[in-house]
């Protein structure tokens, strides 16, 4: 049974905000991630609504057909949405229903779709604003007064995001039906796999400073101050105090760096946190190996138990053509590294930290032996959350922009998606891949291996995940 949005019928403001994402993940979701919050819009919306501007919410993701959104966004003045490429194709039909049903209306784009492709957004004529960048500081004045703005806005960001409030998680969506109600902890969010719930997810520093090609991230956001270690725990206590924290993911593209702000971490950490949570977050092959005494601490002291490495790929030749500036031995030593405090904690007792692996295949120019060498270094992990995904040349990223360029990529405004195993380059061999992933080479991976230990024998089947 659907959940029914009070403000379906008789809308509380004139102002909307309509949150992204597959129609129905609130409803009948595939999987956890699908009911994750969106940051950007808690923090915009608290920031708005500190400022006294109230808007209403609705979620494409808490409907389950578009007749149901439309009883939702009819009446208002304003449709404010964050967009990002893989929700472009929402927002693009919602801004186009939003017109139909309101054709005075006004709607307000902003996000990393903006930023990334401008192009695209400024050719509809539904996106009557679009902002470009970072908005918290530039966002109360454009809901105020959107007249006296042109229609493509330069958003401004805080220097540091120790100006950012604290977010009002209770401006996010609710689940939408009585099944994601029992699972879901709201405001705070569902269990994973990588600890238990409720889960906070927080973010600690924007933007990573790393130029993959693969990556768009930096083309949307300047780097800003990191958050201060202090402000993280405070409102990790206070979400302790008022709904029970099980687990945290921290959501940073990359939290293993700043060895400053990291060594502060655990310092603090585990001495003014109501609890040691277990916690989820993300570092690089060669940062580990850089500064391996102070992640071994992060490991053992501040129960860092789900390790996400962008390992990408396991051959030199995949890597240098992603500009990853890490090696195979980066990632072989970060492997071993973790595979020997898994076993040291487990022999004491402690549950071992594991890797959440993220594996790219269908690069282009990539070798049958390179997916070999990579599904090798993924079966090296002893203890692993294998997250592989075909690559996906979004715009903004230097990869993604020259297939766009050369007519190689299957990705269009009108299929933007993070499904894993869709067809997304012209001259890719798919099947070959999909064999691959079905155990069709094992043999040749594991003759590979040499003096590697192979663990497990079906680590990669239905792994695929939206990346």
């Amino acid at each position: 049974m659907a959940f029914s949005w009070p403000w379906a019928t008789k809308p509380k403001s004139k102002i909307l905000w309509l949150d992204l994402g597959d129609l129905g993940d609130l409803v009948n979701p595939s999987g956890p991630h699908e009911q994750w919050q969106d940051h950007g819009l808690g923090l915009l919306r608290t920031i708005l609504h500190e400022n006294g501007i109230l808007t209403d919410l609705a979620s494409t993701r808490a409907v389950t057909s578009w007749e149901q959104l439309a009883k939702q966004i009819q009446g208002y003045e304003i449709l404010l949405m964050n967009v990002r490429s893989y929700t472009y194709p929402v927002a693009l039909r919602s801004a186009k229903l939003f017109k139909e049903l309101n054709p005075n209306g006004l709607v307000m784009a902003g996000g990393m779709h903006a930023t990334v492709a401008l192009d695209e957004m400024v050719e509809v004529a539904e996106f009557d604003k679009i902002c470009q960048g970072p908005g918290e500081q530039i966002i109360v004045d454009l809901v105020k007064d959107p007249g006296a703005f042109p229609r493509v806005v330069q958003g401004v960001g805080a220097r540091s995001m120790a100006e950012w409030p604290m977010i009002d998680r209770t401006l996010w969506p609710k689940p939408a039906s009585w099944k994601t109600k029992r699972n879901f902890n709201w405001p705070l969010e569902p269990e994973c796999g990588w600890g238990p719930g409720p889960v906070v997810t927080i973010l600690t520093s924007r933007v990573c400073p790393w130029q993959c090609v693969f990556c768009n991230e930096n083309s949307y956001i300047p780097n800003m101050g990191r958050r201060p270690v202090e402000a993280v725990i405070d409102e990790l206590n206070f979400l302790d105090r008022k709904y029970g924290v099980g687990s945290v993911v921290i959501h940073d593209s990359m939290f293993f760096q700043n060895p400053k702000w990291l060594r502060e971490w655990i310092e603090k950490y585990p001495r003014k946190a109501r609890k040691v949570w277990p916690y989820w977050a993300a570092g690089r092959a060669d940062t580990v190996r850089q500064w391996p005494d102070l992640f071994e601490a992060l490991v053992k002291e501040t129960n860092w138990t789900t390790i996400s490495i962008g390992f990408e790929s396991g051959s030199d030749r995949i890597l240098r053509l992603l500009n990853k500036e890490c090696t195979e031995e980066d990632n072989q030593f970060a492997i071993e590294l973790v595979n020997r405090l898994g076993d040291e904690m487990e022999a004491h007792g402690r549950t071992p930290p594991k890797f959440w692996s993220n594996i790219m295949l269908g690069i282009p120019g990539e070798t049958p032996e390179d997916a070999f060498k990579t599904m090798r270094m993924l079966k090296s992990m002893k203890r692993v959350f294998p997250s592989i995904s075909f690559y996906a040349p979004y715009p903004g990223s230097a990869l993604g922009n020259q297939l766009i360029a050369e007519g190689k990529s299957l990705m269009s405004k009108e299929n933007y998606h993070r499904f894993p195993d869709d067809e997304k380059v012209k001259g890719i061999d798919y099947q070959f891949y999909r064999e691959l992933l079905a155990g069709k080479y094992d043999s040749e991976i594991n003759r590979g291996l040499g003096a590697l230990t192979g663990y497990g024998s079906e680590l990669y089947e239905g792994t695929l995940i939206k990346a």
